[in-house]
């Protein structure tokens, strides 16, 4: 079983699983494998859930020094930093050999599942997902406050997502962006991601209101099952989650070697 705080745990076959949907839902530029190491990099965008080594098997874990190594070549080629993300099908060994070695840990994330049709999705104002997917990148890229240097990467990964994706936005009366939600229908799942607000508009129920949207959305395409995941320190999508119906199945964080700066 995965350790999930205060919430029951769930078995490594549904950590497997969300894990896979992950991967779809916010794919990397190249994927390669090690074994069962999945090697992801993205020399486009720098999110660290796409350019990081994710071991998915407990029990894979001979030669570390030996494939440590060849990861750590493997990023220096693209001028990334070599990142771990430690998620309950990292190997204990594994573990404890970069806890022995000094590795930081940083960016612990929340993963948390609902079965949808337990929540609380209030009616509310159901409002169309967008289909122009370059109105959504130039909406994101405001909302999050992220650099025009990172456009094309960022429509790079928007680009690359293959299940189904419905694209929300909402906007004050001039048309401006105030917050964005990206939904990924992918069979019976139902991933929340990018979803954002910007300061000025916070604490008005945007982020409730689009994130319910974006499931009842996902309901009408066959979705049963809704994950999402947040980092832990965000105690306001960590409230908001609760408050939906959400409970956590399991956390991940990401580990640096020392001296690595993050």
């Amino acid at each position: 079983m995965a350790t999930t705080g205060a919430d029951a745990p769930v078995s490594l076959a549904v950590v497997r699983r969300l894990e896979a949907a992950g991967f779809r839902a916010w794919p990397a530029t190249s994927t390669f494998f090690d074994g069962t190491w999945a090697v992801r990099l993205t020399t486009s965008f720098p999110a660290k859930r796409l350019n990081s080594v994710n071991p998915l098997d407990r029990s894979d874990d001979n030669r570390l020094d030996e494939r440590i190594e060849a990861a750590r070549l493997r990023f220096a080629e693209v001028g990334r930093p070599l990142l771990f993300r430690q998620s309950p099908l990292c190997s204990p060994r594994l573990a404890a050999y970069l806890d022995e070695a000094g590795w930081s840990r940083f960016g612990e994330s929340v993963v948390y599942m609902a079965d949808l049709a337990a929540i609380d999705l209030d009616p509310g104002v159901d409002r169309i997902p967008i289909h122009d997917g370059q109105r959504y990148l130039e909406a994101s890229l405001i909302v999050h406050e992220r650099p025009a240097s990172l456009r094309p990467g960022l429509e790079e990964v928007l680009n690359s997502i293959r299940p189904p994706a419905a694209f929300f936005i909402r906007e004050d009366e001039a048309g401006a962006p105030l917050a964005v939600a990206l939904a990924i229908t992918d069979n019976d799942l139902a991933g929340i991601l990018d979803v954002a607000v910007v300061p000025a508009a916070r604490r008005r129920g945007m982020a409730r209101d689009l994130v319910t949207t974006a499931l009842r959305h996902t309901m009408h395409r066959g979705a049963r099952t809704g994950w999402l995941q947040v980092e832990a320190d965000n105690e306001a999508g960590l409230s908001l989650y609760h408050k939906l119906g959400f409970r956590e199945a399991y956390r991940y964080v990401y580990r640096a070697p020392p001296g690595v700066a993050v």
